[in-house]
């Protein structure tokens, strides 16, 4: 059977995914945001145990379509590591269409265009970024180990390769002094990267990291929801992109949006100018439906 150590976590989107712990925790782990994965120590598992696994799925959960690799960044796992369990899922699921995982900074770094073109031709065709802000200052505060030229330069290298990126944005990270700055920083480094997919989400501090002891300190600024959709305003004006799709949809945002850029941009546009002329109108999510 699939074994699972500790908290699991997967994007909203591989809701339906088989999802299988390549790697432990997260090899960076610093981002003062991020608790998912401190209370594991990073490494890499024996390749015999996912055989172990994959073989089990393959006999109880036959038609398996798409394949999510946890923990954290996977992809910093050695590319003849990655490449064997990939040859693995494809042996085992036939009607496998996709496999996804998340990408740090730190692991787009070490992976040559090489790499991952040849992972992709296996299968591992898309990747969930975190960009977090285009800003330097607020991705120094948020330890993202990179500045924003980095994020693109490492971005743009899955990109040569074929992937597919999916990036998120982090709402509120600037604080209300730099939100206007990290909105339009966001946007341009964006750009820049021209993601297949595009997301926002709402900085919130969760137990037993950095942010969270900042935020007991009273050291963190909380934007309200106005203030968080007009920093969305910003950063959606800025977007110059073809044919991504975006979205707003994670549990911690208050507002739900979603389109086509740059087909929807106007309707997105449009519908963030009406919140902010009628809060009292708002179709906010409550406080007690939001979450991480």
């Amino acid at each position: 059977m699939i074994r699972y150590e500790g908290k699991l976590f997967r994007p909203p989107s591989e809701a339906s995914s088989l999802i299988l712990q390549a790697t432990i925790g997260c090899s960076y782990n610093e981002c003062t945001f991020c608790g998912m994965y401190r209370d594991k120590r990073f490494r890499v598992r024996p390749i015999e145990e996912l055989r172990a696994e994959i073989a089990w799925a393959r006999e109880h959960v036959p038609g398996v379509r798409k394949v999510f690799l946890a923990d954290g960044d996977a992809l910093v796992a050695k590319a003849r590591f990655l490449e064997a369990v990939l040859l693995e899922l494809r042996a085992a699921f036939p009607a496998l269409r996709r496999v996804s995982v998340y990408a740090s900074p730190q692991s787009l770094q070490v992976r040559s265009v090489e790499e991952m073109a040849r992972l992709r031709e296996l299968g591992l065709e898309l990747y969930y970024l975190g960009i977090e802000s285009g800003h330097d200052r607020v991705l120094a505060d948020l330890v993202k180990g990179v500045d924003a030229a980095e994020m693109v330069r490492v971005a743009n290298k899955a990109t040569e390769a074929g992937v597919k990126l999916s990036t998120m944005i982090l709402l509120g990270a600037g604080g209300r002094a730099l939100s206007r700055e990290h909105a339009e920083a966001s946007a341009r480094v964006v750009n820049a990267i021209r993601p297949r997919f595009v997301s926002t989400l709402v900085m919130t501090p969760v137990e037993d990291t950095p942010l969270f002891e900042a935020d007991q300190r009273g050291a963190v600024d909380h934007l309200t929801p106005i203030e968080l959709e007009q920093e969305l305003l910003w950063f959606v004006a800025g977007l110059e992109l073809d044919g991504s799709v975006f979205r707003s949809n994670h549990a911690s945002n208050y507002l739900t949006l979603a389109g086509t850029l740059p087909k929807d941009k106007p309707a997105i546009l449009a519908a963030l100018d009406r919140v902010l002329a009628d809060p009292e109108a708002a179709p906010f999510v409550p406080d007690w439906a939001r979450g991480l």
